[in-house]
Order: C-alpha cells, then structure tokens, then sequence
C-alpha cells in the first residue's frame, strides 16, 4: 500500500517532538498492516466524507483518507486541533 502525506501532513510533521514521530511511525506502519488494528481506534470524522483519525497517543491524532491501494495522510497533531482540521 502506498502512503502520501499532504503539505499540511508536512508542516505538522515539523511540529512533532521526537517520541512523537517514533510513536507516528509506528501508527502509520500498523495502518498499512492492519487499519483495524485497535490501538488506533480508527474511525470516521464525523461530517466528512471519507476523511478518518487514527489514534497515535493519548493526545496525538493522524487524519487521514484512503483509497483502494493509498493511504493520504492529512494531519496530525493535538487530538481537538488535528480533528477540528482533518
């Protein structure tokens, strides 16, 4: 499965703390593997169309779009900012 990351993805990236990433990373290899895996606690972002969060950390969440053979990362950051701005 191919992963892309939006230039907002990007930006936020930068924001992230370095156990941060490492935890992102690790959410992002689980939802290649696996997006039921349920330490992510994926769903769908209420109001979207096919936009959807998944959860890194207590406080950090991925949004996200997929597609047959993609995953579009969107965002990712504090939990209320990420999902106010999928």
């Amino acid at each position: 499965m191919n992963i892309s990351r939006t230039e907002n993805f990007k930006r936020a990236w930068k924001q992230l703390n370095d156990e941060q990433k490492k935890l992102a990373v690790k959410a992002i290899e689980q939802l290649v593997t696996d997006i039921r895996y349920p330490a992510l606690r994926v769903k769908k972002i209420k109001g979207t169309e096919n936009i959807w969060e998944a959860r890194v950390s207590k406080s950090i969440r991925i949004t996200f779009q997929r597609e047959k053979s993609a995953i579009l990362l969107r965002n990712i950051g504090q939990h209320d900012e990420t999902i106010g701005r999928p």
